[in-house]
């Protein structure tokens, strides 16, 4: 079953790939002129992270201080290195993949009756939760279902629920983007303080919350394979490592290349392609009725629901036939369902609108929801890739007419598949092994 599984996300993996190629309209003569120069450009020369350093969590980390080092550095996910590796140049031999803030939180929600020792009935209660609806939360986020699933996420849902009624009453919720950006602070302090959570560590639980691929490339690679892994193969970031010592030096992520690619301006190759409509361009990659969309009335469980079912980061919310846009929801926002205690109240029956209003930012000014980030079919390259990178966004949404239907989406993924394309068997030659195989187990 699992081996079905693996050829059925091999198989999406293609398939996606021979329409975006398919749909691409680039000059084949100049995406081959584009793919050689990447190909010769060695990786050793893009900016390193910002501080020089990456930041790697050891395996045998508790869980609390993973979460204290993510938070303390301001970043979402780190490597994990094994403490006790032996001296070896093989990068699999050293490092256990990626630990992720959000897989941390779907770990917290999956572990059932184990959060009853640190949270009572009451406590849930008085917070506003309803255990049996955020069980259903931890369910969907988990991608679990049936009905033992559900209850046996109730009480550790609660209990993760509960640290954000606790700072909500501490004047913390009052604004929940704001809370969000502070949910390490209880959710250290409170959750993580009650075994089993606190001793647990990042390498009990690194495999089974793989949240992303983790496949480093080393200094004297070319940013041609950085590329075709951020775009074709779906990766969100690229490790980089040195070669005969495999220890991360830097970090590559797809914002990071399209911001490079908008600090390109005044070269020739890139001011003739970015000078071009999107539409002549073959952008949006998908046609409009392959867009997932979310009416503002429908519920946001199912917004989230549809997102995961679809394996994207992000979905537009549209109002009548005309699938007019009136905002965005991202896979991320669903932290603050567990920040804001009221939303749990009427969980069940919260629309996306509602769930918008309360926790998307608004305008200083007018205090209105701020619109989500669109442009049209006759935008130009250059303009789309300016908004990705000056407004630090994953999609941008492609809007028609005077109702501003929602009729495509393009993505970091998509700009950078712009540009190039795999040329036969590039990097399985690189790597010595099957890059879909690994990537898909």
């Amino acid at each position: 079953m699992a081996q079905a599984e693996e050829d059925k996300e091999v198989s999406k993996l293609s398939s996606c790939d021979e329409a975006i190629q398919s749909r691409k309209k680039l000059p084949h003569s100049l995406q081959e002129t584009l793919t050689a120069a990447f190909a010769r450009i060695p990786v050793l020369s893009f900016p390193n992270v910002p501080g020089g350093r990456v930041i790697e969590i050891m395996a045998d980390t508790t869980i609390p201080d993973a979460v204290k080092i993510l938070s303390e550095c301001n970043i979402l996910s780190a490597p994990v290195k094994i403490p006790d590796a032996p001296s070896s140049s093989d990068w699999k031999e050293r490092y256990l993949g990626i630990v992720d803030y959000s897989a941390i939180i779907l770990w917290v929600l999956e572990t059932a009756e184990l959060a009853a020792a640190a949270f009572s009935v009451g406590t849930a209660t008085a917070a506003g939760v309803g255990t049996g609806t955020v069980g259903a939360l931890g369910a969907l986020a988990l991608g679990m279902t049936g009905p033992a699933t559900v209850a046996g996420l109730t009480v550790a849902a609660a209990g993760a629920a509960v640290a954000g009624g606790l700072a909500a009453e501490k004047g913390a919720g009052k604004d929940a983007p704001t809370a969000a950006d502070r949910l390490h602070e209880d959710f250290y302090k409170v959750i993580l303080q009650e075994e089993p959570f606190k001793s647990t560590t990042v390498r009990s639980i690194i495999k089974s919350y793989r949240w992303a691929p983790f496949l480093p490339v080393a200094t004297d690679c070319s940013m041609l394979s950085v590329l075709l892994l951020l775009s074709k193969y779906r990766l969100r970031n690229v490790p980089i490592i040195e070669p005969g010592t495999p220890d991360i030096k830097n970090y590559i992520t797809q914002s990071a290349v399209v911001q490079g690619l908008e600090g390109c301006k005044g070269r020739d190759w890139f001011d003739i392609i970015a000078s071009q409509p999107i539409s002549d361009l073959g952008l949006p990659f998908m046609s409009s009725d392959e867009v997932i969309t979310i009416q503002s009335n429908e519920l946001i469980l199912e917004a989230f629901k549809r997102m995961k079912d679809n394996n994207i980061g992000g979905i537009p919310v549209v109002e009548g036939q005309q699938k007019k846009i009136v905002g965005n929801v991202s896979i991320r926002d669903i932290r603050h369902l567990l920040l804001k205690p009221e939303l749990f109240s009427n969980f069940r029956q919260l629309t996306v609108r509602d769930f918008m209003n309360a926790v998307v930012p608004t305008t200083p000014d007018s205090g209105k929801v701020i619109p989500p980030i669109t442009c049209k079919l006759e935008s130009t390259l250059g303009s789309v890739i300016h908004s990705l990178a000056s407004k630090s966004v994953h999609r941008i949404y492609v809007v028609a007419g005077e109702g501003a239907e929602v009729v495509g989406v393009i993505t970091l993924r998509d700009v950078i598949s712009c540009f190039i394309f795999e040329p036969p068997n590039h990097l399985d030659n690189y790597f010595g092994f099957s890059v879909k195989d690994l990537l898909n187990q």
